[in-house]
């Protein structure tokens, strides 16, 4: 999943998280009788909306991930980040049973419930890696939905990703008829897929053919310094089933928002110590050609990231995470950014 930051020790809260807890009173005490009076409305990106599957669901070309909620982000700022991504027009969140062992799970829950957004917004959820329901094998796969479900606060997941990444074993065809059940009886809406192989999703197809759910959705790390990880085969795979492409990882952990550009001294946290890796000649050279790019369109480098991913044949939207509201305001500048062949070349050419 694309993540937006430094590292994992800054705090969880900020004055952009706070600013956004209560709007000005006109007439309050310390606001000028003649300051704006706040908004009220649809977001300015509640038009914009791509087709997500066959489904019919229509998402926002930016979906929010939860990844950092209720771990390095807590429940206020954690809403606040919601809030400003549905002030913006956003209506796609993103989340995992495993995150934060349901942690996330939880403040989105309590989001959708105190907001009243549920049925505005397109719910989708990873299974597969909680350790109290591993796998995917029909009775953990049940369970799992179930738990999520719960805490979640709602009745249905819209899309279901399944997390092949975390079990080997089952056959695929178990985790479908269970899938299956799932959709018929209104617990899932559609299918999204995540660590299977271009065979697998062949395969799978052809049980599709027998009756079982088709997998529609597929999320794979991908980002312009991970192009390799979508590979040919998946991307024909990919291409021939229609289906709708949500990278994650779509900032390298932060990296290609381009705040860190010197290695720290002293012991690194995780987020630091992933965020370091990329800290070589090819990720300075990266860096570089999206300060150049976003120099000339006046947006962030985060955006100009986001703007390449939605530039590749097949990708409809990156998930993507952030710290703060302030930072959803930059990412969401990319959906509006359209690249120049020129400029989409020196970005490649600067991260081979």
């Amino acid at each position: 999943m694309a993540y937006f930051g430094v590292d994992s020790t800054l705090p969880s809260t900020s004055p952009d998280a706070a600013a956004t807890d209560t709007a000005p009173q006109r007439g309050a005490r310390g606001v000028h009788p003649s300051s704006p009076i706040p908004v009220q409305g649809p977001g300015v990106g509640s038009d914009v909306r791509v087709a997500l599957d066959e489904s019919g669901l229509s998402v926002f070309p930016l979906i929010v991930g939860g990844a950092e909620f209720g771990w390095n982000v807590d429940l206020e700022s954690s809403h606040a980040i919601l809030d400003a991504y549905a002030e913006l027009g956003g209506n796609a969140v993103h989340t995992s049973d495993s995150f934060s062992s349901g942690r996330s799970e939880h403040i989105i829950g309590q989001w959708l419930h105190s907001r009243g957004l549920r049925d505005e917004v397109v719910l989708a959820v990873r299974v597969g890696g909680h350790a109290d329901n591993p796998g995917l094998g029909p009775v953990n796969l049940v369970r799992a939905v179930e738990a999520s479900l719960t805490r979640l606060r709602t009745d249905r997941i819209d899309v279901l990703y399944l997390d092949a990444s975390a079990d080997r074993a089952t056959a695929l065809e178990d985790t479908l008829a269970t899938a299956e059940w799932l959709v018929e009886t209104g617990k899932a809406r559609t299918i999204g897929a995540m660590g299977y192989t271009a065979a697998q999703l062949v395969e799978a197809r052809i049980f599709a053919s027998a009756g079982y759910p088709r997998i529609t959705v597929l999320d794979v790390p991908f980002n312009v310094l991970r192009r390799h990880e979508f590979d040919s085969d998946l991307r024909l795979v990919a291409g021939a089933q229609g289906m709708a492409v949500t990278p994650s990882h779509a900032l390298e952990h932060g990296f290609l928002a381009g705040r860190l550009r010197s290695k720290q001294r002293g012991s690194l946290s995780v987020r630091g110590a992933q965020l370091a890796a990329n800290l070589n000649r090819r990720g300075n050279r990266t860096l570089r050609a999206l300060d150049a790019v976003g120099a000339e369109l006046g947006v962030p480098d985060a955006a100009v990231a986001v703007a390449w991913l939605l530039a590749q044949k097949l990708v409809t939207a990156p998930i993507v995470n952030a710290y703060a509201p302030g930072q959803v305001e930059e990412l969401v500048q990319g959906v509006g950014v359209r690249l120049s062949r020129a400029q989409l070349a020196d970005i490649a050419r600067a991260s081979e």
